[in-house]
């Protein structure tokens, strides 16, 4: 039995291996949603199929693989369904953009302690300095309180009673005439709801960013817990979706079942490549679309940029609000003159300090405020 009603139908037997098929994909990187894996099933039952081409066909048109990785897809179609050996992944392990989502599963696992891996940043220096834990608690607490009401609204389509400045409730308002026997009562007004907009939080756990991962999950949970409509995801070197274990109300169990899920904790940094495989699920990208966006992240790309680039003024087209904090920004000596800072410059509305709790939850909290114009951002530079 689940939570919410009647135990989930099991699947047909004939239907495993496509499934499979589909979760094959995924673990070498392949961006599949499940509605396209359903779709790649119902497929096949409407070719019938009479043949392994109608199979092939089907996968190609819902699982649509990019066109740079046809080649991977043929292969691991054969090597899958043909059995002609093991299916060859072109590149490294950690060349591999792969997506991760729980989908709220609530099975209870063991968590075991994590060793902490590379991504230190050393230094020659002695660095003090003091935390107030206490402060810090009431901060997250007081930012997590006022989240829901601070967030920026948008009009609704559906509409509720009002009492002035509203359109005339034309239903309304001729429902009270019959019931008042053919006189004129106060006409009935209504008008479109104002609903808050959903804030997407994307978090950089690479190891450039290890001094500031925990701060920023915390923020993130105290996030969830203020409001229904927020989503977290991390990103590293793979994509993890990990709202649902930030659900959970304990700050500590959260944390560590979020730990549990993530696998590219303190690696490498590929940030164009990961929200590629954020805009091409479709149910993530859904969760952009007119939202507040803010990127947790240095904005320090490996490789080029042009990825990284093309990729925000993607995640641009469909927020709302695109915001970048950095804990670089923390320096009075900052300037964003990396190129690929240069480059996302005229795409962003807001560049601001990613360093501290205090920080980032004063800004989220100001979301609703209009955001600077592009030559603010851009003063920086100079």
């Amino acid at each position: 039995m689940t939570r919410d009603g009647p135990p989930t139908p099991a699947l047909p037997r004939a239907a495993a291996p496509f499934q499979g098929f589909a979760r094959l994909l995924r673990r070498h990187g392949f961006a599949v949603a499940p509605e396209q894996a359903v779709g790649f099933m119902r497929a096949v039952t409407l070719l019938g199929p009479r043949s392994m081409a109608d199979v092939y066909e089907a996968a190609f048109a819902m699982l649509a693989p990019p066109v740079d990785r046809r080649a991977e897809f043929d292969a691991h179609f054969r090597g899958y369904f043909h059995g002609e050996g093991a299916a060859g992944v072109e590149g490294e392990e950690d060349e591999e953009t792969r997506v991760k989502d729980d989908g709220g599963a609530r099975e209870e696992e063991s968590l075991a302690a994590r060793q902490e891996k590379g991504g230190e940043l050393s230094s020659a220096s002695e660095q003090l300095s003091r935390r107030d834990f206490q402060r810090e608690a009431s901060q997250l607490a007081s930012f997590s309180r006022g989240l829901a009401r601070a967030l920026p609204a948008r009009r609704s389509f559906r509409t509720a009673p009002a009492r002035s400045h509203g359109a005339l409730d034309l239903r309304r308002s001729l429902r009270e005439i019959v019931g008042a026997d053919g006189d004129v009562p106060w006409p009935r007004l209504r008008r479109r709801q104002l609903v808050p907009r959903r804030l997407l939080i994307l978090i950089d756990i690479s190891g450039s960013m290890k001094l500031h991962t925990a701060d920023h999950l915390k923020l993130a949970h105290a996030a969830v817990q203020g409001a229904d409509n927020v989503e977290v995801f991390t990103f590293g070197t793979r994509l993890t979706r990990i709202t649902p274990a930030l659900r959970i109300r304990d700050r500590e169990q959260a944390l560590a079942r979020a730990a549990s899920q993530v696998d590219d904790w303190d690696g490498g940094t590929r940030i164009g490549p990961t929200l590629f495989a954020f805009l091409s699920v479709p149910r993530f990208s859904a969760f952009a679309r007119g939202a507040a966006i803010v990127l947790l992240s240095d904005g320090l790309e490996r490789g080029g940029h042009a990825e990284l680039e093309v990729a925000m003024r993607r995640l641009a087209a469909r927020a709302f609000r695109l915001s970048l904090a950095t804990p670089l920004a923390g320096d009075p000596r900052f300037r964003p003159v990396t190129a690929a800072l240069r480059a996302i410059l005229p795409v962003i509305d807001d560049l601001v300090d990613g360093s501290s709790i205090e920080g980032l939850a004063g800004f989220i909290l100001s979301l609703a405020r209009p955001a600077p114009s592009a030559e603010t951002i851009w003063k920086r530079v100079s």
